[in-house]
């Protein structure tokens, strides 16, 4: 395909008092705040888990210490998948645009790059309880929310709501709550901390109310509003496709999202010597998904 004049009229005469091209820009994209971002420069990557220790057992005098075993856990590979696009334009369609739209052609194409990557990324929380493609299950063979993820030591732990329901106060206490109480492979508590409370744009002021009242939104009585006193950043993400469902996520180095990027921009223009058009591409590889459960909890709401 290529853009002729014909197909770009409007850009040929003086006159227009605007040309609605890019005039909506782009608000700081969320992924880059939520995934723990990594480099890299082969095919695919491979996490593999591993467990540490639970508590010590007494030792009585003269006997033995205690022998345990670490275990290994569960493989997780992403593998890297390339996007791109590409423009191409006629050397009298760029010659004869009076607006200049031709020449910011190669910053749309980039701005595309992260729109890509930020829809991906979004996916992931909104495929988060179901089967949805290969990298929304983990290496556990669960979904990302599940009631059942196993503990390579034995057992099961939850990271969603037992019975899912709506952001609200008693709601947002049980997900603090569990998702604080989060077991290791040895059962071990890992005291987690949440930080982020994400919700689509449906949810914001109940977010807000929840978080920043000094007394509690659920009562008219004038008692103190105690998760104002979790210091949870509310993070309002457009991208979510479910109105009710909505997220708990601890700092970067407690969760286990994950974006690898293996060429994270790329760029190219040339021309084509024949007909002198002008071309311009990008491209990008990456792969997303979660290495662990843990530090992330959601419900899809009631």
């Amino acid at each position: 395909m290529t853009l002729l004049r014909a197909n770009a009229d409007d850009l040929m005469h003086v006159g227009l008092d605007e040309v609605l091209f890019q005039k909506w820009a782009e608000k700081k994209f969320i992924y880059t705040e939520l995934f723990d971002e990594r480099g890299s420069t082969r095919k695919y990557e491979k996490v593999s888990g591993f467990s540490g220790f639970g508590m010590l057992v007494q030792k009585n005098e003269g006997a033995d210490l205690t022998p345990e075993d670490p275990s290994q856990g569960f493989d997780t590979t992403f593998t890297h998948i390339a996007y791109g696009l590409y423009a191409r334009v006629t050397k009298e369609m760029q010659d004869d645009d009076q607006y200049d739209v031709i020449k910011r052609l190669p910053g749309a194409l980039t701005d595309a790059v992260g729109r890509t990557k930020e829809y991906f990324a979004a996916s992931l929380f909104n495929n988060a309880f179901t089967a949805a493609g290969t990298y929304i299950t983990g290496g556990d063979g669960e979904y990302l929310g599940s009631l059942s993820h196993p503990l390579t030591g034995g057992g099961t732990y939850q990271n969603i709501l037992t019975t899912a329901a709506d952001l609200g106060v008693s709601s947002l206490e049980e997900a603090l709550y569990t998702l604080r109480l989060t077991k290791g492979d040895q059962s071990e508590d890992l005291a987690l901390e949440p930080r982020y409370l994400v919700v689509p744009p449906q949810l914001e002021r109940t977010a807000w109310e929840l978080v920043q009242s000094v007394g509690r939104p659920d009562t008219a009585n004038r008692a103190d509003n105690w998760l104002k006193t979790q210091n949870l950043q509310v993070i309002v993400w457009s991208k979510l496709t479910d109105s009710d469902a909505w997220f708990l996520l601890t700092d970067k180095s407690q969760h286990g999202l994950v974006f690898y990027n293996r060429t994270d921009l790329e760029t190219d223009s040339d021309r084509d010597f024949k007909s002198k058009d002008f071309m311009y591409s990008v491209y990008t590889r990456f792969s997303l998904g979660w290495t662990d459960w843990r530090g992330f909890f959601g419900t899809p709401g009631a």
